[in-house]
Order: C-alpha cells, then structure tokens, then sequence
C-alpha cells in the first residue's frame, strides 16, 4: 500500500467516523421527537390547588444590568399573586449604576406596600450561584421563583405554576422561555428558532416520558427544601441550574414543566453577546458531564434516563466533531476524486441525511406547534444550520475548557434593553469582549470558499452544497463578531 493510499484510507475512515458519531446525535433527536409526538397531548395537571396560597420569594439576581434593571424589578412588582405572599429579593452584584438604580426602585416598592428587599454582595464569590445560595437562606418563602435580568413575566406566572407544588414530591416547575424582540433582526429570529426548539420538543419530550430535564437557571419555581435536600447551589461549573437540577432528580425529587406559563424574555442582538452565552453554556454543560455522568451511571434509576442523561449532558461535544468535520472537507473531497472506487463511500449520504433530517424534521415540528407558519420555518432554517456550524469553534473551546481546563468567570450575556427594531444596541455601555478567535471564523470562512472554487475545479459537484453551508457559517458568525466588536 503506498503512502497516497494509506493517506486515503486515514482520512476518509476519520470522516467517516466523525460523521457516524454526528449521525448517532441525530438519532437521538430523532427519538426526542418520537416521544415529544408521543406524550405531546398529556399535560401536566396539578394534582390539587393551595387552599391558602404560600409565601414565594422572587429572586432576582443581577450583575451591571442598567438597561433593564428596572424593566425587571416592575414587571413582577405587577405580577398576580397576593402582595402578603409575595417577598421580592433583588440579589445585586453590580459594580456600576445598576446599585443605584436597582436600590432606589426597591425603596419604592417598599413605599408601594411591597415586601421587597435590596442584598448587594461587594465579593462575588460563586457568581450567580454564590447569589442565590446567599439569598434563598433568608428566604421568607418555602418557594423560590427565579428570573434573570432580561426577562419580563407574564402576569399569571406564579399561578400557572405554584399549584404544582401541592404534590409533595415536585421539587421545580419550570415555565417556557419567550421572546421580547424575536423579530429584531436575522440573528434574533434564528436564536429564537434555536430555544424553541429545545423549549417545545426536548422539555416535553423529556419531562412527559419520565426521563430527567433541567431548570433553565430563570422562570422556574424551586421548593427550598429541594434546594436544601440537593446539597444547594453550587459554583464549581458554569450551569449551576443543570447541576442543581440533576442532583435535585437525583435525590427522588420530580421536575415538571409548563409550556403554557410564559416568561418573555430579550434575545442577544449582538453576535458576540451571544457567542458569550453559548460559551458559558457549553462550557458549562462539559463540566457539570465531568463531574455528575460517573455518579448518575452508578446511581439507581432506569437505563432509559442513565442514557437521555448522558446525550443531554455531551450534547455539546458534538461541535468538536462538527469542527473536525469541517477541516477535513477539503482534504476529503480532493482524496475522493483520486479514488478508483469513489462510490464505495456513499455510505456518507445515509449518514448525514440522519444528522441534517432530523434537525430540519425537529425546528418544523417546533415551529409548527408555536406558530403554525411552516413556510417561515423553511426560509430561516439554512441560516440556522449555517449559524449551528459557525458556532462550532466557538462551543468546541467552551467544551475543552469545561473537561481540562481550569474554571473561569460567569460572563454574564451583555442586555440593552432592546426589543423594537427602531432601537439600537450600539451606543449602549455594555459590550461583549473582542476576540482573535473571531478573525479565525472569517479565516475559516474564507478556507472555505477556496474549498468550494477548488470543488467545481475538480468537477466535485456533489460536495458544493454541503461546503456551502459552512461557509455561509463561518463568514457570517466571524465577519459579524468582527464588525459589531468595532
């Protein structure tokens, strides 16, 4: 065998590998679907109502939120549930004029009749975490409803879900995210596409079918005792609500999730805010995998869970593959045409129509379930796909920090206070940092438009779509965090 074709054989058994461990994530969204289909119509009843209504802290941790501080703060003053049940914890580790202004609208809901108290912590030690573990132990309430800066609650919230908690074995209700400013621009649109799809199918999906699932880290109500029972809030990761929440299960607690109560919240408008959240999120969701995956395969619940567990906590890895994915498309494609046999390897089109069918056969489902509008769904769809692999670099650090590296800040996701599209961002203080990292994203981007020109040199047409959407990817998360940086 010469050295050309031990090359071929390396490379494209890699591919071929990445490709297989992408299409058993896809098979696994495609089983989320099959039990979201399945148990989509058993909603979830609260077995009781409270006689007499109990005591609900709102807590409100907050970290230089100028923008929307207020916005906040008033929108759960105006929340339907009696003023005598209801104690409001502004949790304050701001730095900047978020002291004053959170302050002074404490004061005046004290004023108002309201119990409302204003905790500043000058040492942030455990960021969010270290926040609501000092809050919920003075507490008044024996519930613990939590909501971040940038979210404004419907009214009826703690009503749609605090009935729940008549059954003595719900440790947390958690209700569904919404969108302030959904429409504000292409990027807003398709992050929306990206929650909802993970609010609609992978909650119902796996709350009804009995498998574990996770508190959001805001618009979910958490039992103290629960809280108490799971060894509290911990800041050892950086999603200190997914590993409260398996521990939580851990212990025999259920978890129940309410689509119907709705908590609207703002979506990142700057693609560098977002590439923050996604960060902190895979970052953190690799380290709550390292240190809870050993114990909850040890641990005496059903296979069934043992393993949803498991896809749920790595479903991040699969941006490593996605990105190893991506650098070998060149290599791969000129290796192919050299083949004497290249139709042997069309074992490839079964694989990734598995991993990109049920993507699309997923976002449809949801966006149909909340919108009802499929053409709108079809037209964004590429560009979430796109946007998918051009996060890659960005989530594939996030998970080799979360798994070697050492622990970091929570960088919180910059909020404008932006929901119109006649509002603008970019006079605004807070701003996510510049990376080098951005300018790798158009350089891959750019790779890949030499990849595409290369390709119909060669006459590999067959490869120009699926490079297309790496590109398209790679350009618009890069060249975008570039120039929103400046």
């Amino acid at each position: 065998m010469t050295a050309t074709e031990i090359l071929q054989l390396v490379v494209i058994a890699l591919y071929m590998g990445i490709l297989t461990v992408l299409a058993v994530y896809g098979f696994h969204r495609a089983q989320l679907l099959y039990l979201y289909w399945k148990h989509k119509s058993s909603a979830p009843q609260a077995p009781a109502k409270f006689v007499e209504l109990p005591k609900v802290t709102v807590q409100l941790p907050m970290f230089n939120e100028m923008y929307v501080a207020e916005r906040l703060i008033e929108s759960v003053a105006a929340l339907d549930y009696p003023k005598d049940k209801l104690e409001i914890q502004v949790l304050d580790d701001s730095t900047d004029e978020t002291q004053n202004i959170a302050k002074a609208k404490v004061e005046e809901l004290v004023e108002r009749g309201y119990d409302a108290v204003y905790i500043h912590r000058v040492d942030r030690t455990g960021f969010k975490a270290g926040a609501l573990e000092a809050g919920h132990k003075v507490a008044k309430g024996d519930y613990l409803l939590v909501f971040d800066a940038d979210f404004v609650p419907t009214r009826t919230i703690v009503l749609d879900l605090v009935h729940h908690f008549t059954d003595p074995k719900v440790g947390m209700v958690q209700a569904r995210w919404g969108h302030l400013n959904r429409d504000y621009s292409m990027l807003t649109r398709v992050q929306s596409m990206m929650l909802d799809g993970h609010f609609v199918v992978e909650h119902i999906a796996r709350n009804r079918s009995g498998r574990f699932f996770n508190f959001n880290g805001t618009a979910g109500i958490w039992r103290k005792s629960t809280i108490i029972d799971a060894g509290g809030w911990q800041h050892d990761t950086l999603t200190e609500d997914m590993d409260l929440s398996f521990r939580a299960q851990l212990k025999g607690w259920r978890f129940v999730y309410v689509p119907d109560a709705l908590a609207p919240a703002e979506l990142p408008c700057e693609m560098n805010s977002f590439k923050t959240q996604q960060f902190r999120w895979a970052k953190g969701s690799a380290q709550t995998a390292k240190k809870l995956i050993p114990t909850i395969l040890r641990a005496d619940i059903p296979w069934k869970v043992k393993l949803e567990v498991v896809f749920h906590l790595t479903d991040n890895f699969a941006y490593l593959f996605l990105l190893a994915l991506a650098l070998l498309q060149l290599p791969n494609m000129m290796l192919r045409q050299e083949m004497n046999r290249p139709e042997l390897l069309l074992l490839d089109v079964p694989l990734f129509a598995l991993t990109s069918g049920s993507i699309v056969l997923f976002y449809l489902t949801t966006h149909r379930a909340l919108y009802g509008n499929l053409w709108e769904a079809i037209t964004r769809l590429p560009l979430m796909m796109a946007l998918g692999i051009g996060l890659s670099l960005n989530n594939a650090r996030a998970v080799v920090e979360g798994l070697f590296g050492s622990d970091s800040e929570f960088v919180r996701t910059p909020k404008h206070g932006v929901t119109l599209k006649s509002e603008s961002w970019t006079k605004k203080k807070y701003r996510a940092s510049k990376e080098l990292f951005s300018w790798i994203e158009v350089g891959l981007g750019l790779y890949f438009i030499a990849t595409i020109g290369i390709g119909m040199f060669i006459g590999a047409w067959a490869s120009v779509p699926f490079v297309l959407l790496f590109m398209v990817g790679f350009l618009y998360v890069g060249t975008l965090s570039v120039h929103q940086a400046r």
